[in-house]
């Protein structure tokens, strides 16, 4: 008898705490501000480098508490633009890029990401993986993320030669000298929410 009762208080108490951690948490879903957030590219070339923004259509952040859990984006890239450039160089470059050469965007006008696992890894920062999806391909990437109150900040290195972009890369052409450009580049993304 003794066995059984311990037998179903041990259940009890078992049971409450599985049933706990089963219970929805508290998730909220904040909408990134896009106007006032910036997304900045940087590619570089054995000559130098070039500068950019592009324009976010759309995010969202979602936190559990004050808790970084979430998140999901989608960049226009029609709207990509050279900011180290002026005049007739700038137009040409702003082409060049949205043509079939690199990104294709008449084919495909948007750019996403979504997040698919979130660590803490210090009081404000996190290490995001996230589901990448450029010219139709889609890559996993691994970015730093700090969160300030209704700001963010990530950083994140790119490598287009996953995403078929072909142009001047060492990947996939050989003897281009100094007409090479690097397969990464970087972005810098401000959001507010």
């Amino acid at each position: 008898m003794k066995k059984t009762i311990l037998s179903i208080s041990m259940a009890l108490v078992f049971g409450g705490f599985a049933s706990a951690a089963t219970e929805p948490t508290n998730v909220i879903t904040k909408t990134v501000k896009t106007e006032e957030s910036s997304v900045m590219w940087k590619a570089y070339k054995v000559t130098g480098s070039h500068t950019g923004l592009v324009q976010l259509k759309e995010g969202q952040l979602s936190f559990d508490g004050d808790k970084l859990v979430g998140g999901n984006f989608t960049v226009d890239m029609t709207s990509l633009i050279s900011t180290d450039l002026e005049g007739g160089s700038k137009a040409k470059l702003e082409g060049h890029l949205k043509s079939d050469d690199f990104f294709s965007v008449e084919n495909h006008p948007s750019a996403s990401l979504v997040f698919t696992e979130v660590k803490a890894v210090g009081k404000n920062s996190y290490e995001v993986t996230g589901d990448l999806t450029i010219k139709g391909i889609t890559k996993p990437i691994t970015f730093d993320v700090s969160v300030y109150g209704s700001k963010a900040t990530a950083t994140a290195k790119i490598d287009r030669a996953q995403y078929d972009v072909r142009y001047g890369s060492g990947s996939f052409f050989d003897n281009l000298g100094d007409k090479t450009i690097y397969d990464e580049f970087d972005l810098v993304v401000d959001l507010e929410f």
